[in-house]
């Protein structure tokens, strides 16, 4: 039969198990607030039972460790909503910046606040058909040319603001790509510890610290994980380009192109365009960068280059004050490529607006109610000059509306499953204290057996002697 002994031995466990158990909870309460930290649970396991004279005794139970409370699967399902919401968060900032430079504009040659290309071409039109109640004023043609001086400008200045938010975001970018390879460093060298000293079981601190590297990385770049042998991962881009395996980090590098950015993984292949969508911030910076500037830009030219063309093809066809052929008044490259950056007056002299019909005379105002006319006229791609560009901010603004409304609902859904992982991970002070309680329970418990075999024990070595006895 079981002795004394026995029962001491498993007293003994039992206050060494609720005693780690007890140091689990604590250790949970002390890092409520520790970023990252996971709440861990206390693990009981029962001792192998004792085989006296055929029978079966308990032995009692060890606490054999405190159990990080993750699910990898809800974690990976998280950083994957991250890095989408990461990468729409970018890109919407980039593009408020870019919208900034239109609903904001200033003319270059007032100084005056909203005016912009809209208003620009608007003034343009209304000066040449103020010139039309006199032909021959050179005030009212010298109007002419400063409207147009002012168009070409903020067309000048737009097309550079565009250019320079494109600078702006390859050199976001950059900054982007050495947090990454500073982070998966960090991993490769937090993956070697973790298959070294945890090879079959959650890793604690260490996997607290590799789940936090993996969420900075996720908001950063779109990454897939694998999980390896020996509770190691494997990380690569959306793409499949290799970031991290085993305990060895793959860095990317970066370069410049044509005077762009373009990011190469470690074996030299240029992956710019896949990273783009491929989420993250990076992958939102890319995307403005490569996708939504340039076809604003494409559309800003086409303007400047439609319009200019079609001004200047109308003043060739009349004569100006001093009766010769009219000329271009916009300096335009040869084709829309660089129009918007490339654009500017060609003219200086007020007599060289061509207001007459030619061979007409200087009081005539028949090919300048031809040229106030365009504004009318589908010149521009099909469309009038003010609908093109209304249409142009109104597509800019749409796609901030679209982007705004999409970065919201990722936004969401980051939330539901942050509260998911946070309701199985993180630390609840009121579920620490009721196993506080418990635990301190199970410790008095075990403590009340040594008062009782001291008790017993006490009696049996007095057999004969009488004893008073408190129970």
């Amino acid at each position: 039969m079981a002795t004394l002994g026995t029962a001491l031995h498993i007293a003994t466990g039992a206050l060494n198990a609720d005693q780690a158990a007890l140091s689990v909870v604590s250790n949970n309460v002390a890092n409520a607030n520790t970023p990252g930290y996971t709440r861990q649970v206390a693990t009981f396991e029962e001792n192998d039972p004792v085989t006296i004279n055929g029978q079966q005794y308990g032995s009692g139970a060890s606490m054999v460790g405190g159990q990080s409370q993750r699910d990898v699967v809800l974690q990976q399902a998280l950083r994957q909503q991250e890095q989408w919401a990461s990468a729409s968060g970018a890109r919407l900032t980039a593009l408020q910046h870019v919208e900034s430079i239109f609903s904001q504009a200033t003319s270059a040659a007032s100084g005056s606040s909203g005016i912009g290309i809209g208003q620009d071409m608007s003034e343009f039109f209304d000066a040449m058909s103020s010139l039309e109640s006199s032909p021959a004023s050179t005030a009212l043609r010298q109007q002419v040319i400063t409207t147009a001086t002012n168009l070409a400008a903020d067309f000048q200045a737009a097309s550079s603001q565009l250019a320079g938010q494109q600078v702006s975001l390859d050199q976001q970018t950059g900054s982007l790509v050495v947090q990454v390879n500073r982070l998966t460093q960090s991993l490769a060298q937090l993956n070697t510890e973790i298959e070294t000293s945890s090879p079959n079981f959650d890793a604690g601190v260490l996997e607290d610290q590799r789940q936090q590297d993996l969420e900075q990385l996720s908001t950063l770049i779109g990454i897939h994980q694998i999980q390896t042998e020996n509770n190691g991962i494997e990380i690569t881009t959306s793409s499949g380009a290799l970031l991290m395996g085993g305990g060895q980090s793959y860095l990317l590098s970066t370069a410049m192109v044509s005077g762009e950015l373009h990011i190469y993984d470690s074996g030299g292949n240029d992956i710019t365009s896949t990273l783009a969508g491929g989420g993250g911030q990076i992958g939102g910076l890319l995307t403005v960068r490569g996708q939504d500037i340039p076809q604003m830009q494409s559309a800003l030219d086409t303007l400047a280059f439609d319009f200019g063309t079609a001004v200047n093809a109308q003043n060739q066809a009349g004569s100006d004050a001093n009766g010769n052929p009219g000329v271009a008044i916009f300096n335009l490259p040869p084709t829309a490529s660089g129009a918007a950056a490339g654009i500017s007056v060609a003219i200086t002299d007020p007599a060289l607006v061509a207001a007459a019909a030619s061979g007409a005379g200087s009081s005539d105002d028949t090919n300048l109610l031809a040229m106030a006319g365009l504004q009318d006229q589908g010149i521009i791609a099909g469309n009038t000059p003010s609908s093109y560009y209304s249409d142009f901010v109104t597509t800019l603004g749409s796609l901030v509306s679209g982007v705004s409304t999409q970065n919201a609902a990722q936004e969401a859904a980051v939330s539901q499953m942050r509260s998911q992982v946070n309701s199985l991970s993180s630390v609840n002070l009121n579920e620490e204290a009721a196993a506080l309680e418990t635990f301190e329970q199970a410790y008095q418990s075990a403590s009340k057996i040594f008062t009782i075999i001291n008790t017993v024990t006490a009696a049996a070595l007095n057999l004969g002697v009488q004893t008073a006895y408190s129970g």
